[in-house]
């Protein structure tokens, strides 16, 4: 073949393809006179994948997982019930010797709710049992939940434990959809997890990120009375919301791994991670509080610091590892002296798991109950040194802890009780007597609620202070059929008074 011959054949295929595309663009671009979007799209680029061609790899897929959690996470409502006629911050001593008060409007002395808070719960047997938060239902005199399918249940508190932000409650019905426990210790950083829950009262809203962070401390259950919190939280980017608290936090499997409960924000509102209290540590709590009533802590005896340059410094010593929980002092009696342990060491493992901060270390321990013994690893004068620990309670011993059950006392039919001590701490009081339940029409009539804290009585003589329910009764029994103001405070802190004639 000539060289005059080879480009005239180059040129001529030139030309026939040159032809061919222009001739399918124009095919491809023409409008199309479809009388529907169903005849349109399919001609559009986006489109060459349809969705039987396109499938998200195993692993990475939502769908399984929201499907199966969706229909066990309900919406927890909390509310307070008080009167209509509360006259708030004013001094009721004037109103009672005659100064008028200035009339609210709408104050009919009609019962009103005060929805106090609105969180998740997550259904966690066939039976409504239900966790959640315990700040979602603290001081609540009444829980409305809410499932899925919009059927609603009044539920009843079985119990709390504030020391991890944690309730049990239970509803009066069988057969429900319930999400299994998984093992958060199984869990990755960087795992996909969804958070499912009701922020903003969004029902069953599902989102997703990965896991960011194990055993984390944020320092919010830093007012727990006997600062014996527990924050290892497991922190995620998945978006959480007010309203997510006491909802599901799960893998691809559709297993429960933790309970949502914080948010690091400024605003109140998401700011790019949440934090869940991990599985392991949630359903031990469960069982605590299904069997006894209340958590039993369990306790190693031994004050921790976690280990670190500045630390050091502070010492002046220089530690053996970078990571670890230094032991500060260790009390007498306690598990720790027992095991061997003294101000110096710096705790490696227990159980065989590294425990790289205090948080682990507490972590690990809360998940045990007094009696249980421990394997510790620790290290002193540079030497690795194994022993074995019991755990003991509050009290020092290896008992199981029950739950106390208030000692109540009746007059006219109300029934009172003595104010909790976490109850008094936090509201700042020297004493008291809360209203435990109301049957007495004169007493209901007069505005009296359940959950009500009395702090002071007015009578004909004058104010007397009411320290405990003793107290109150000495007082109720002497001026019994004679008028009294009753005076105090909710126990969210709004301050309310009714008169008894």
């Amino acid at each position: 073949m000539s060289k005059r011959q080879f480009f005239l054949g180059m040129l001529l295929a030139s030309l026939i393809g040159g032809i061919v595309v222009l001739a399918g663009v124009r095919f491809l671009t023409q409008p199309n006179s479809g009388n529907s979007f169903d005849e349109k799209q399919p001609m559009s680029f986006a489109n060459l994948l349809s969705g039987a061609e396109f499938t998200v790899p195993d692993g990475i897929n939502f769908v399984a997982s929201a499907e199966a959690v969706v229909p066990a996470v309900v919406h927890v409502r909390s509310e307070m019930t008080y009167s209509g006629s509360s006259r708030g911050r004013r001094d009721p001593i004037k109103e009672y010797f005659g100064i008028p008060p200035r009339e609210e409007q709408g104050g009919s002395g009609q019962e009103r709710p005060s929805v106090m808070s609105t969180g998740s719960g997550v259904i966690i047997s066939p039976d409504g049992y239900i966790v959640t938060n315990n700040h979602v239902v603290e001081n609540a005199t009444r829980l409305l939940i809410s499932l899925d399918n919009n059927k609603r249940y009044v539920a009843k508190v079985i119990g709390t434990d504030p020391t991890t932000d944690l309730a049990l409650l239970k509803i009066d019905a069988e057969g429900l959809p319930f999400v299994r426990f998984g093992d958060s210790d199984m869990t990755k950083i960087g795992e996909w997890v969804l958070a499912v829950g009701n922020p903003f009262d969004l029902n069953s809203t599902v989102t997703a990120g990965i896991i960011s962070a194990k055993a984390r401390n944020i320092g919010i259950l830093r007012n727990v009375e006997d600062n014996l919190s527990v924050e290892a939280f497991l922190q995620t980017d998945a978006v959480v919301n007010p309203g997510n608290s006491g909802g599901a936090l799960v893998n691809l499997a559709g297993e429960l791994i933790g309970i949502n409960t914080a948010i690091a924000s400024k605003t109140g509102t998401f700011n790019g991670y949440s934090f869940a209290v991990p599985s392991t540590l949630v359903k031990k709590v469960m069982d605590d509080l299904m069997k006894y009533g209340t958590a039993q802590r369990a306790l190693l005896g031994v004050g921790i610091l976690d280990v670190s340059q500045e630390l050091a410094e502070g010492l002046g010593v220089d530690f053996p590892v970078e990571q670890g929980v230094y032991v500060s002092q260790v009390n007498k009696n306690s598990g720790g002296e027992e095991a061997g342990l003294k101000a110096g060491d710096i705790i490696v493992s227990v159980d065989g798991r590294v425990t790289n901060n205090v948080a682990n270390l507490q972590e690990m321990v809360a998940r045990k109950r007094p009696g249980d013994k421990v394997d510790v690893e620790y290290i002193r004068g540079g030497k690795t040194i194994k022993t074995n620990a019991t755990l003991k309670n509050f009290a020092g011993t290896t008992d199981i802890v029950e739950k106390v059950i208030p000692i109540t006392y009746e007059f006219q039919g109300v029934s009172f009780e003595e104010v909790p001590q976490g109850i008094k701490t936090q509201l700042e009081l020297a004493g008291g007597a809360v209203i435990a339940s109301v049957k007495g029409e004169k007493w209901k009539n007069a505005g009296a609620r359940a959950g009500f804290i009395i702090t002071s009585i007015i009578t004909e003589s004058g104010r007397v202070r009411i320290t405990s329910v003793d107290r109150l009764l000495e007082v109720l029994n002497d001026t019994e059929g004679d008028p009294i103001v009753v005076l105090g405070m909710f126990q969210d802190g709004t301050e309310y008074y009714f008169e008894v004639n």
